[in-house]
This record gives structure tokens, sequence and C-alpha cells, in this order.
């Protein structure tokens, strides 16, 4: 007996806009401007990432305050995505550079965010997926080396 596969809903064209603002807010983010992050996330905004787990906006704001106090480019590029009435999906790569990492030498790195909107469509959860090897570790001197023996070792196993 076959059964059949649940309906897929068409997304409403708002929510891939919404998505797309999502990116173009990120690419004009900037240590200047950290006030804007309330037009984007809820109050009770739940934040994820390989490092941090930050519950509510005024922590999210110190999160990036910090990040990009330094900071000195960043930008995404949209890759994949899917969106839904309450949810988003976006693969993206970040190009960046920082002084403190690869002696501010330009970095890219892959990733992918979900996103969960609340019924005023605002990001009540927010998760990044991205490779901390990628990002960091691989541009420190000691910890690069490191990282390349350990990976050159698991591509011969």
């Amino acid at each position: 007996m076959q059964t059949e596969s649940p309906a897929v809903t068409q997304p409403q064209p708002d929510a891939l806009k919404r998505l797309a603002l999502f990116v173009e807010f990120y690419n004009q983010l900037n240590f200047g401007n950290l006030e804007t992050l309330k037009n984007l996330y809820a109050d009770n905004v739940e934040f994820i990432d390989p490092v941090h787990q930050i519950h509510g906006l005024a922590g999210l704001e110190q999160y990036f305050a910090h990040a990009y106090q330094n900071l000195q480019h960043c930008e995404f590029a949209m890759g994949a995505h899917g969106v839904g009435q309450q949810w988003g999906f976006v693969s993206w790569q970040m190009r960046f550079r920082h002084p403190a990492i690869n002696s501010g030498a330009l970095i890219v790195v892959d990733g992918s965010t979900e996103l969960t909107y609340d019924d005023a469509g605002k990001i009540v959860r927010h998760r990044d997926y991205y490779d901390l090897t990628q990002m960091v570790y691989q541009h420190l001197p000691v910890l690069g080396w490191l990282t390349g023996k350990v990976r050159s070792r698991m591509a011969q196993a």
C-alpha cells in the first residue's frame, strides 16, 4: 500500500523577500549600526553558533559589539535557500577580514543559517552552522599547522 506524501505548500512571496532582506541586513551591519538588530530580532531571540548560545536581544547586541569591534570587512553571498511561513534556511559564503586572524588577510567561510520567525515577522531563533577551523583555527600559526596535520592523517585513514 502506498501512502501519499503530505502536500507541500508554496512559500509566501514575502517569506522569500524576508530571507533576502536578512542577507542584505548582514551585508550592511557594522559596529556603528548595531542598534538596528532590534528591527530584525525579537527581544527573546535565541542565537546559536558553533561557539555561542545567546538568549535575548541584549546579549545578542553585546555579542555583535564584540565581534564587529575590530572587523575590517564582512560580506555575505546568499546560496541555496528555502522558506516557509515562519522559517527560513540559507546557505552563504562569508568573506571577512579581521586584524587578529590571518594577519588581516581575506578569509572565506561557507556556512548556513536556520531562522524561525514569530507572528510579527521578527526572528526568535537564529542558528548558524559553519566550520570553526575554516573560520579561525587554520589561520592561527600553531593551530593551523596542527589542524592541517590532523586533516592529513584523517585523509590517509
